[in-house]
């Protein structure tokens, strides 16, 4: 398996990953596009696509919160590549580029069946902060960026 992470800054790379959060969370889920692409999905937002050769299994979109934090969400892989660290390898490329923008910490809302894999990489639960979605409920997770 040869997989590159780019930082997806063409329409062309971008459109990698709505492929993914299309066929992975959009179809699976029941999930209508006006649910899946809301107000994050902007020209200022940025993303992160894992591709096998030229094809897009892997993603997710990060933006700013405020000056010091930032949202990395629509963390999404294709079923088939589940199990491989591919989801570590777009978070840690995600966290990477934002200490290169100057943020200090990110934030996740995590599906509650994933809060497991976030805190292996050092996230924390707010379960005060609960979020109650129009598809999941997610948890509220930080991490400090360093």
């Amino acid at each position: 398996m040869d997989i590159q992470t780019i930082r997806a800054t063409e329409t062309w790379q971008q459109a990698g990953a709505y492929y993914v959060r299309i066929q992975a969370m959009a179809r699976k889920y029941h999930i209508t596009l006006r649910q899946e692409f809301d107000e994050h999905d902007t020209p200022e937002t940025k993303y992160i696509v894992l591709l096998d050769g030229s094809f897009p299994v892997a993603t997710c979109r990060l933006y700013a919160i405020d000056g010091a934090s930032a949202m990395i969400g629509r963390v999404v892989v294709l079923p088939e590549y589940r199990d491989r660290g591919l989801g570590s390898r777009v978070i840690a490329e995600a966290e990477q580029w934002l200490r290169e923008l100057g943020f200090r910490r990110a934030v996740v809302e995590s599906r509650d069946v994933a809060v497991g894999f976030y805190e292996k990489l050092g996230y924390a639960a707010d379960y005060s902060r609960l979020i109650h979605g129009e598809t999941f409920e997610c948890v509220r997770m930080e991490k400090e960026l360093r």
